[in-house]
């Protein structure tokens, strides 16, 4: 009898429909757009919404064929109207995975609950070490290069009421040069985000993440499963065992 394998979180069968929330230029939301035409992940954007009027993001949308709304928050009488909108529209969609892709608002306890276990944020820092409330942007590189760290990367976590204190999904660390600015940092930072994000989607969608606690666990891939096209590996430390959260190697 085949031994059963461990329920994880995510959808199997038809595409996870996910929502992009945005805020800038969408170049992570570019690359789940450029991912699901791969075939790399089984899922399918059904919305994307910036609180930003006119947001490059949301013309890389609507060129991939994906609704786009604006819901700019100051138009709004206060945050719970806000996120009722956000609410609603991510609803109507009928999504099953929210992801954070540059989205600069803090959400309340109320919209994260609301999404408790599907919902994901990247942060350029390797976290828990430089997160928390004000931590976006260069602010992250600027700090990481005064505290004489020689390593930083990207995280992809789940949300949580607390600000970057998730459980993790996927981490990628970059080395921290001699001669780095924030500039130069955060763009090698950002070669690791288009690759992270990607693939913490990909592992949701399959049905292979189990929070535990704090932990993510990531489940061995269904049996049966065919190897995805051009998908980023998902390596696993096998001294571990079979669950375990995923790192990805940076490039050199």
């Amino acid at each position: 009898m085949p031994e059963r394998r461990p329920e994880g979180l995510g959808r199997t069968g038809s595409p996870l429909r996910v929502g992009v929330l945005v805020s800038g230029t969408g170049t992570i939301l570019q690359a789940l757009i450029d991912a699901c035409r791969a075939g790399e992940m089984p899922a399918e954007i059904v919305v994307v919404i910036s609180n930003v009027p006119g947001a490059f993001a949301l013309e890389r949308a609507r060129a991939a064929g994906i609704p786009a709304e604006t819901l700019d928050h100051r138009s709004f009488p206060s945050r719970a109207a806000f996120e009722t909108a956000l609410r609603t529209t991510l609803d109507g969609a009928g999504v099953d995975l929210v992801c954070l892709a540059g989205f600069l608002r803090i959400l309340t306890p109320g919209f994260v609950d609301a999404f408790a276990g599907r919902l994901m944020n990247i942060h350029p820092a390797l976290l828990p070490a430089f997160g928390g409330k004000g931590m976006y942007g260069d602010r992250v590189h600027e700090t990481v290069l005064a505290s004489g760290a020689r390593v930083s990367g990207c995280t992809v976590h789940f949300v949580t009421r607390d600000a970057d204190a998730g459980p993790i999904i996927v981490q990628a660390p970059v080395p921290v040069e001699d001669d780095d600015t924030p500039a130069t940092l955060s763009a090698r930072v950002r070669r690791e985000e288009l690759r992270a994000f990607p693939l913490a989607v990909r592992l949701f969608a399959e049905g292979r993440l189990r929070i535990e606690g704090n932990r993510v666990l990531v489940l061995p891939a269904a049996a049966g499963s065919p190897p995805r096209t051009n998908a980023p590996a998902a390596p696993q430390d096998t001294a571990a065992g079979p669950e375990t959260r995923v790192h990805l190697r940076a490039k050199p």
